[in-house]
């Protein structure tokens, strides 16, 4: 398990086998809003933080989060 910050905004969502699944849009109480299909321009505003969660995302708790790196989170399940 990983805590979830605000600075994990923007980061790419992979599973298990490296599909990605979204790309966060909002960290709150280390539950991270993913954004599952994010156009082009969504993906370079979320690599600033300059994105907010919107009715299409999903919520991701972070006991299913297995390791944070500088571009990525990755979870421990296959969603």
């Amino acid at each position: 398990m990983a805590t979830l910050t605000s600075e994990d905004v923007g980061k790419v969502l992979v599973d298990i086998e490296g599909e990605e699944l979204g790309v966060v849009t909002e960290v709150e109480d280390n539950t991270a809003w993913v954004d599952p299909e994010p156009g082009l321009g969504e993906a370079v505003l979320a690599a600033f933080g300059w994105t907010e969660k919107n009715e299409d995302d999903y919520s991701l708790d972070g006991d299913l989060v297995d390791t944070v790196t500088d571009e990525e989170i990755r979870v421990n399940a296959d969603l």
